[in-house]
């Protein structure tokens, strides 16, 4: 028996086959381009041509790589599943038989799902292995096991594992720390694995985000490539792992410490989900297939079918200096340079009156808002924005009311207090009069304002942590899991963004349930860069908030040009972080002519195929967006280094159809400054296989500056 799911270039077929003891076992025979229909009799052929006959020294069976890859059978490589029988009993590692496979597909190129069934008898244990092909081309993979025999079972690990084709010969994963997240490593694909194991309590700086595996030298534009990257955003483990009989995964799964997870008789735990994508076309297709999905999922949200706001956050303009007057002129400013929200930061809750106390205390300060926020609220309302607010309800300083009261609400593993980040502890959610705590104090916050948004924080890792004497950052994810969905369904209208000190919680677990991003606590344009280029491998580029900010960044104490700091965040969710009443009324009319630029492209932004170019010269970054019937195109040119060359090497603008002529033409503040010799000062009309394959020259540009090109198909 097989199933063959197809969609958007992609095949994946999966088939019983004979295995070791005459076991049949569901293997991924294909995980890639699309094959065609296929009968019976072409899948028996591929499945002949696959299998690799016994060798010496080896087992007496055909070696299989099933879909839950088993210690038990021969596998030498990481197993899918690990766990122990508590009392011990007669075995302890999984080898599945009876396997049934249903699904729903229609043999069309719009995917499908597949579900697999096994038992295993002596270690009293079922599973049971969701595969779906959705109809972007992504397949994504979640296994579910329930103890079935009397006394428990302590799992250790469910992995989801794909395999890859034998071209994959690199591996590529991202990693990072505070301010200077999303940094891309590459290693070739040896044998052994290549793990990347996140023990933070949350996704983490150094997130791997994706596990990549391709042909030689692949890069954004050319190569075949697959990547995964798991739906989780506590404890996890990518890995890229090729073993010396010759096969060729990826895989992750949660990070369970000992006994975290103990499944009493008729319980089950599911993985969370695998997301994997695949392209012979380089980095960029891969992105877009993660992309396509993601819009789809988000496209049910309410927030979803508007365009995204303009925003412009407090925390750079005050810090912890609230006062209603500076925040009313702050606010007027905003509304100035066309903003269409205004998010008040931290700061604003009893006794905050810098970072060591406070947090959990999710009231009004009246010494500093006496009539609670409303003054505020109101008047920017009356400025036709509106409101957003900060909040961090995971956490709780010692010095707070909450901490005071319930000192057994923190997260601990033992007497003393963990180790405290910014001065502040975990509360434990998975204790239900903490949860409940917390939820009535965020809801009551949104009955009584009208809160568009709120920027949820998430400032410190999670360690030494347990709950009823177990690690406990698989509960405390699940619990921070079902408080968003709580106040979601109490308020469907709500944004929410995910930041956790940045880019720390950046993952499809918690973007389920999020609508932004934010990537880093960096707002240095020439650090961002960087990091939003390389969280677009896995988020659509609406998504990565992406602020102005002032011209001293806060984080490096870099001095750079405004066009430059505003043109890094066109492509993004457009933000401003930045004490606008310090600003010179030049600063701010560019500014909005900057904002209305990004009001005009949010819409091509929000729905196109983010692209980005493989320039030879590492000094310029090219990035775009091409809208999905390729009859416009907007691509920023960023120069964050001089050039390597005297003369500027030719930009090629990918993504554009080659049939097309477009007319190409530079837009944003300086445009009119161009250099009258030049192209740019007037325009010009090409075949798009020109613009892509041979390119254009753009005059020198100054490292910190960029250049915004402006593509329409020819009328």
């Amino acid at each position: 028996m097989s199933v063959h799911l197809r969609a958007t270039g992609t095949s994946l077929l999966v088939a019983l086959c004979e295995g070791p003891q005459g076991r049949r076992t569901p293997v991924v025979v294909h995980w890639g381009a699309d094959l065609g229909a296929l009968d019976g009799d072409a899948v028996a052929a591929i499945v002949a041509a696959r299998t690799v006959p016994v060798r010496q020294s080896a087992l007496d069976d055909v070696r299989r790589l099933g879909v839950l890859p088993e210690s038990s059978s021969g596998f030498t490589g990481t197993p899918a599943v690990e766990g122990l029988r508590t009392p011990a009993g007669d075995t302890w590692d999984p080898r599945w038989s009876r396997w049934q496979l249903s699904g729903r597909h229609d043999g069309t190129t719009t995917g499908g799902d597949l579900q697999l069934l096994a038992v295993d008898p002596e270690c009293g244990l079922e599973v049971v292995v969701d595969l779906q092909l959705t109809v972007e081309g992504v397949v994504r993979m979640r296994s579910a096991v329930r103890n079935t025999a009397d006394g428990d079972f302590a799992l250790g690990a469910l992995r989801s594992v794909l395999p890859v084709g034998s071209v994959a010969v690199e591996t590529l994963d991202l990693t990072g720390r505070w301010a200077r997240e999303r940094s891309p490593q590459r290693h070739p694909f040896h044998h052994g694995a290549w793990v990347r194991a996140g023990r933070h309590g949350r996704t983490g700086h150094d997130a791997t985000l994706v596990m990549v595996a391709g042909s030689a030298g692949f890069s954004f534009r050319q190569g075949t490539v697959w990547g995964v990257h798991l739906g989780w955003s506590g404890d996890s483990v990518h890995y890229a792992e090729r073993t010396a009989e010759g096969e060729a995964v990826l895989g992750a799964g949660e990070l369970l410490g000992p006994g975290e997870v103990v499944l009493r008789t008729g319980e089950a735990y599911t993985s969370p989900w695998m997301h994997g994508s695949w392209s012979d076309r380089g980095l960029d297709s891969m992105s877009a297939r993660f992309h396509a999905l993601q819009r789809r999922v988000h496209s049910a949200h309410p927030a979803s079918r508007t365009p995204r706001k303009v925003l412009v956050n407090t925390w750079e303009a005050v810090y912890f200096d609230h006062d209603l007057e500076r925040l009313t002129a702050l606010a007027d400013a905003a509304a100035e340079v066309g903003a269409e929200r205004f998010v008040l930061d931290d700061g604003w809750f009893l006794g905050r009156r810098d970072d060591t106390a406070g947090l959990g205390d999710w009231t009004v300060d009246p010494a500093v808002w006496p009539q609670g926020l409303h003054p505020l609220v109101d008047h920017v309302h009356g400025l036709g924005m509106d409101f957003g607010l900060w909040v961090e309800p995971e956490m709780v300083n010692v010095d707070s009311d909450l901490a005071r009261a319930h000192p057994e609400w923190l997260l601990r593993g033992r007497e003393d207090l963990p180790p405290e980040w910014r001065h502040q502890q975990v509360l434990d959610l998975q204790q239900e009069e903490a949860f409940a705590h917390v939820r009535d104090a965020l809801l009551a916050l949104l009955d009584e304002y009208d809160i568009a948004f709120l920027k949820w924080d998430h400032n410190r890792d999670i360690v030494d942590a347990a709950h009823l004497g177990r690690p406990a950052v698989h509960g405390q994810t699940l619990a921070v899991y079902a408080l968003l969905d709580e106040l979601r369904e109490a308020h469907p209208g709500l944004e929410i963004e995910t930041c956790a000190s940045g880019g720390g919680r950046v993952d499809l677990g918690v973007l389920a349930r999020t609508d932004r991003v934010w990537p880093s606590d960096t707002i240095d344009a020439l650090e961002r860069q960087q990091v939003q280029r390389w969280t677009a491998l896995l988020l659509p580029p609406e998504v990565l908030g992406a602020h102005v900010g002032s011209p001293v960044a806060h984080t490096t104490g870099r001095v750079l040009p405004l066009d430059f700091r505003a043109a890094t965040a066109l492509l993004g969710h457009f933000g401003i972080e930045w004490d606008l009443t310090r600003a010179g009324a030049h600063e701010r009319d560019r500014l909005a002519r900057w904002v209305r630029l990004h009001q005009r492209l949010r819409p091509l932004v929000a729905r196109g195929t983010l692209v980005r170019g493989d320039h030879p010269d590492p000094s310029l970054l090219v990035t775009g967006v091409v809208s999905p019937d390729h009859g416009e195109a907007v691509f920023v040119l960023a120069a964050v280094a001089s050039s390597t060359t005297q003369t500027p090497l030719p930009v090629a603008l990918p993504g554009l159809r080659h049939d097309v002529t477009y007319d190409v033409r530079r837009v944003g503040p300086g445009a009119e400054a161009a250099d009258p010799d030049s192209w740019l000062a007037t325009g010009l009309r090409l075949p798009g296989v020109v613009l892509d394959v041979v390119g254009v020259r753009v005059p020198a540009v100054l490292p910190d500056t960029a250049v915004v090109l402006h593509c329409t198909a020819a009328g």
